[in-house]
């Protein structure tokens, strides 16, 4: 009977172990998918994007110590901050604006050639400082003391699309930022001047605008356009980069017409209709400024002489 009670005892430890380790092998197995498909979504194809400029339009830009021949600290904080958020995104392939002329000074200075390649953005953000204030409040008891510094920021972007000149995105953001020094019997921290608030309180502001940026800019339809279409090869303008790799499929699209519209003044281009599809047989080129992917079609077929009547575009799924 012992004998028995022990095999049966037995088996349950062994089954157990067995459900433990399978429970185990899946959850393993899920978490690794769910890893798996996190990076698949994070690569995207990336949009070509540019500050286009930043300016302090707060009474701070216009007191008596400001120096206009000098750029103004706060401007080159928030298009800098705005910079590494968007870069720290991974959605974006980001090109320089701000210090362009410095970029080109020194590509004299390397003897470089003057003939350097510009690349087209495809968003333009353009921003403004619409709020910026400092107050320190103190507090003084008989045994303790404080100071209280307090920053305000408030962000003005713009979101542009190039191809259209259309504003596609506008809204302001507002941050603060606030330090405390407290003293009791003489013992504590002392209220120095924080000039790191500034930037803290700037980066909160921009901080709740950057992800309505990403979701404008990455729910419209990457695009490309085509370089050349001859017996040797078909090539489009991006490459790895921007996210490209061989095998990937996108739609064709002839170009819409374009009309006049008589409410606004303004040339709007009507949507296009899709022509064929195209696949990445290769990707190449060194940086984002010369890559190029040559690809072939898989469906339908364009005129080879108007190569601008055309984009292509990834697919929406």
């Amino acid at each position: 009977m012992k004998n028995n009670m022990k095999k049966i005892l037995l088996g349950l430890v062994i089954i157990s172990i067995l459900v433990v380790s399978c429970t185990t092998h899946q959850k393993v197995v899920k978490v690794e998918t769910q890893i798996q498909e996190a990076k698949q979504e994070a690569l995207s194809l990336k949009r070509k994007v540019a500050i286009a400029r930043f300016t302090n339009e707060t009474q701070y830009a216009k007191g008596v110590f400001y120096d206009k021949n000098n750029n103004n600290p706060v401007e080159k904080q928030a298009a800098d901050i705005l910079a590494t958020k968007l870069s720290s995104s991974g959605k974006f392939l980001l090109l320089e604006r701000q210090d362009l002329d410095k970029v080109l000074e020194e590509i004299k200075l390397n003897g470089g050639s003057e003939g350097m390649q510009k690349v087209g953005a495809d968003y333009l953000i353009i921003g403004s400082i619409t709020e910026f204030g400092r107050k320190n409040v103190g507090d003084q008891n008989v045994f303790s003391r404080s100071k209280t510094q307090t920053v305000t920021a408030g962000v003005s972007l713009r979101l542009v699309d190039v191809s259209t000149g259309e504003i596609i995105y506008s809204e302001e953001g507002k941050g603060e930022a606030t330090s405390i020094a407290k003293t009791t019997m003489g013992l504590g921290e002392t209220a120095d001047f924080d000039a790191t608030l500034s930037d803290k309180a700037i980066s909160v502001a921009i901080s709740k605008l950057v992800e309505n940026i990403i979701n404008n800019c990455m729910n419209r339809q990457w695009k490309s356009y085509f370089l050349s279409n001859d017996e040797n090869d078909i090539i489009i303008s991006g490459g790895k980069s921007q996210g490209l790799k061989i095998g990937d499929v996108f739609e064709v699209f002839e170009k819409g017409k374009s009309v006049k519209n008589p409410q606004t003044g303004m040339m709007m281009e009507l949507p296009g209709k899709i022509v064929g599809k195209v696949k990445i047989d290769f990707v190449g080129g060194e940086n984002p400024q010369n890559e190029f992917s040559i690809v072939s079609f898989t469906e339908g077929t364009i005129d080879k002489k108007n190569l601008n009547n055309y984009l292509i575009k990834e697919i929406k799924k």
